[in-house]
């Protein structure tokens, strides 16, 4: 996950400094995959991410391309990677999408940015500044691409699948709050469920997240410092009832996203908490899982899939 906000340099990784010669370079990467190797005690995922590392700065050639789009070179080129995403211009079917997912953590995300560095800052986005913000900050907007990412996996499943993308929590506030930084009053984000997603295999509540490490499990619940101070899982289930009451709709299941990295198998079920059944998968399973459906999750087809999409439709709102 070196392209997340929350994620470290492949130079951190490495143990080094941005600046350090090809030919020291080398050194620590042979250093460090000695002292993360699994047969040395080392930890296997250490391990794997030096050599990751190593992948994109291997080489005067891969490092010169790292060091522009990742902020390192004074040299820079635009990068893309965490700025919203540009409409697309394909024409493939695609699954029929409501709201913009995303859309109110980038909000939030860039008021929190001038709030704790002033209102002149030239781009938020860029990645050199974004190494700087506090961790809170980056994880806001690492969670908006989680959401993004999401919803094009989503897009693709085509269009026997209906989505609705940050959607405001009924009886939630959805206005301003919270102070950010230098005594500013700016817009805290609103309660949302990230999508909502509809299809023959059922419905379902969908959360994106990215904690910036391995997620475990306990009791149900995410144990994740990066989790932030919302217990993710719980909060999920909280949505997902409130929605479901709102809209006189029947739910699936619920399912947490994460990034590859962050998980340790595909899927991960955590059985039905508060009367919901919870599925934790990587991003690349979450287009499977949701085709086949969450086990135990009654299909839905014919005239009800159609009345549960008007029900829902009628019922949303959009952060």
């Amino acid at each position: 996950m070196f392209d997340s906000p929350l994620s470290a340099s492949a130079y951190e990784v490495l143990g080094v400094v941005a600046t350090i010669d090809d030919e020291e370079l080398r050194r620590a990467y042979r250093l460090q995959l000695r002292r993360t190797h699994p047969d040395t005690g080392g930890d296997a995922t250490v391990f794997i991410q030096v050599q990751r590392a190593w992948e994109l700065v291997g080489t005067p050639e891969l490092r010169a391309v790292y060091d522009r789009g990742h902020g390192f070179s004074d040299d820079e080129v635009a990068w893309d990677g965490w700025r919203a995403p540009a409409a697309r211009t394909d024409t493939r079917p695609r699954a029929k999408a409501y709201g913009e997912a995303g859309a109110s953590r980038r909000r939030h995300y860039v008021a929190q940015v001038h709030a704790w560095a002033g209102s002149d800052v030239p781009d938020p986005y860029d990645p050199a500044f974004v190494r700087t913000i506090p961790r809170e900050l980056r994880r806001v907007l690492a969670h908006a691409l989680a959401e993004e990412h999401t919803a094009r996996s989503v897009a693709d499943l085509g269009m026997g699948f209906t989505a609705w993308h940050d959607v405001a929590v009924p009886g939630t506030p959805t206005g301003f709050g919270g102070a950010g930084g230098a005594g500013a009053s700016v817009p805290a984000p609103p309660d949302t469920l990230d999508h909502i997603v509809l299809g023959p295999s059922g419905l379902y509540g969908v959360m994106s997240a990215d904690f910036g490490e391995i997620a475990r499990f306990r009791g149900g619940e995410v144990i994740s410092s990066g989790a932030g101070p919302r217990a993710p899982i719980t909060a999920l289930v909280t949505q997902v009832r409130t929605v479901a009451r709102s809209a006189r709709v029947r739910f699936g299941g619920a399912i947490l996203v994460l990034p590859d990295d962050d998980l340790a198998q595909a899927t991960t079920p955590l059985g039905a908490i508060r009367g919901t059944t919870v599925v934790v998968a990587r991003r690349s399973a979450l287009r499977t899982l949701l085709r086949s459906g969450v086990p135990g999750s009654r299909t839905i087809g014919g005239t009800e899939l159609f009345d549960v999409r008007t029900r829902i439709q009628q019922t949303v709102r959009f952060a």
